[in-house]
């Protein structure tokens, strides 16, 4: 059934529609090229084009002198239509568009038993005006799924243009759109001051030490005792500072190796050794030229908090560098070298810098790479202070670098350790509030030297020092500690005790040479 009215325009009213035409799709040509294009389905709507007549004919879709050809069915409603939905009378002179159904689009009265629509009536009804900004949902909808697809595909086109820029920047005869990473720096720069920077600049001048002794071993197998222990380059000719007890193995025939950080190994000799202190030089029998001398520090002016690197052969690991800070200062520490029986005394800088046997003789140094100490000792729980402990629990203690100084300028010169004393043998046990002067000294000798400085201040058997140039003495050790800071001839103040009574004297600083 065609949607149009033939050659009646204007006198026959054309009956409603049941529902509204289905487009036949686009026009399709049936002749040879130039034939007319066969009509769409339903009237076009009327377009507000100036150019165009206002003629019903045209508004009706036909075209003077041609007959509308037969057009394609309309798709059959899913309900029944009521009969009078498909009956009409024309009214003349009524034009067209012709008016609209007398029922909804989709069926049902305007008051059936489905609402004032009736079933499948919620949409607008055919024929109805349609508003500005009140299109088809359907439509809407469509719009949207439409935007959301072309942006995909943009943004899919910009990947794909960014794909091949990449793949044309990174083209060498291989189909790869990998984008190369750029080159790794030749090399890294360390801040000056950074622990890196500071041991890259020590490391050069830091030694493992091997001592091995003379003759054949105590247990028959002929094999000699040895040792591994950690020095420093001291001066260009050749001299390295270290501990007493790393060298005192090999002191009496026995032989020493230096091994420096880049492999190379030296014979050495030791030049001289200081029980006391725990202080020893040795020196390369061929010394290579070009040794640079680590830069010695100031240990007066060493605070605690400052922050510490130390360097050596922890159980043999050469070259490991280790931090911390100073924990404290002035630490009264009484050490021996676990085979003589003698002990030395230092005015100890404490440090949680890790520190183990091997480290032993190695730079303690602070931020700037300056020396400002030797690491002698550390403390292990369940044992006594000394150089042969299971290992570090974060107290580790260190020679001052300016007593070590003294003590190796003079071992250099004379080959002999020159100790400052004041005349008198002090108790050792460390029970009395302070260093108590003995009442004799060794192999029954007097406890004060006739004639010696403690004598000409006027100190006694059995007086109690009490302070050292102000600073507290708790006991023998505490004494002897602040003595050897000093160097023979200093003059200092000593406050003690006799009968209840408080004095304080200057004491002019007497000297011992070698160990005795």
């Amino acid at each position: 059934m065609s949607t149009e009215n033939e050659g009646n325009e204007g006198t026959a009213r054309p009956a409603a529609p049941s529902v509204p035409p289905v487009p036949a799709g686009p026009p399709e040509f049936s002749g040879p090229s130039g034939a007319e294009p066969t009509h769409a389905a339903y009237p076009e709507p009327p377009r507000h084009d100036a150019t165009r007549p206002t003629d019903p004919a045209a508004a009706a879709g036909e075209r003077p002198g041609h007959s509308p050809q037969p057009e394609h069915a309309t798709a059959p409603l899913p309900h029944p239509v009521p009969a009078a939905a498909q009956a009409g009378s024309q009214q003349p002179g009524t034009g067209w568009p012709p008016p609209p159904p007398s029922l909804p689009s989709y069926g049902g009265g305007a008051h059936g038993p489905h609402g004032s629509h009736g079933p499948g009536g919620d949409g607008p009804v055919w024929g109805a005006p349609v508003h500005a900004g009140e299109g088809p949902r359907r439509k809407r909808s469509g719009g949207l799924a439409a935007a959301v697809l072309v942006a995909a595909l943009v943004a899919g086109g910009v990947g794909g243009g960014i794909g091949y820029w990449a793949a044309e920047r990174n083209d060498d005869g291989i189909n790869s759109t990998t984008v190369s990473a750029a080159d790794t720096p030749r090399e890294i720069q360390r801040e000056p001051g950074t622990v890196a920077a500071v041991a890259a600049k020590a490391l050069p001048s830091v030694v493992t030490i091997e001592a091995k002794a003379g003759g054949s071993g105590a247990d028959g197998t002929g094999e000699s005792e040895a040792g591994t222990g950690t020095g420093f380059v001291y001066d260009k000719e050749g001299h390295i500072l270290t501990n007493n007890h790393v060298v005192a193995t090999a002191a009496d025939g026995g032989t020493l190796s230096v091994i420096f950080s880049n492999g190379k190994k030296y014979d050495a000799e030791v030049v001289g050794r200081a029980e006391g202190y725990d202080v020893a030089v040795i020196k390369l029998k061929n010394a290579p030229s070009g040794l640079n001398p680590l830069a010695l520090g100031d240990s007066q002016k060493v605070a605690v908090g400052d922050s510490t690197i130390a360097i050596g052969a922890p159980f043999g690991l050469s070259n490991t560098v280790t931090t911390g800070i100073i924990s404290a200062k002035n630490r009264p520490v009484a050490s021996g070298d676990g085979s003589s029986g003698k002990n030395s005394y230092m005015s100890a800088l404490q440090t949680d810098a890790s520190i183990n046997p091997g480290n032993s003789g190695g730079p303690l140094l602070d931020a700037r790479g300056a020396v400002i100490g030797i690491n002698s000792a550390i403390q292990s729980a369940g044992s006594g202070l000394g150089q042969s402990q299971a290992g570090s629990i974060g107290l580790g203690f260190a020679i001052p670098i300016n007593q070590a100084k003294n003590v190796a300028e003079q071992l250099i010169k004379t080959g002999k350790p020159v100790y400052p004393v004041i005349g008198a043998t002090v108790d050792m046990s460390g029970k009395a509030s302070g260093a108590k002067i003995a009442t004799e000294g060794a192999g029954g000798t007097a406890a004060v030297t006739a004639d010696g400085p403690a004598a000409k201040a006027g100190l006694k058997s059995g007086d109690v020092i009490t302070k050292f140039n102000g600073k507290p003495i708790d006991s023998g050790p505490t004494l002897i500690s602040e003595i050897w800071n000093h160097k023979p001839g200093d003059k200092v103040k000593l406050t003690y005790e006799r009968g209840g009574k408080e004095q304080t004297v200057d004491v002019v600083l007497g000297e011992r040479q070698g160990d005795s």
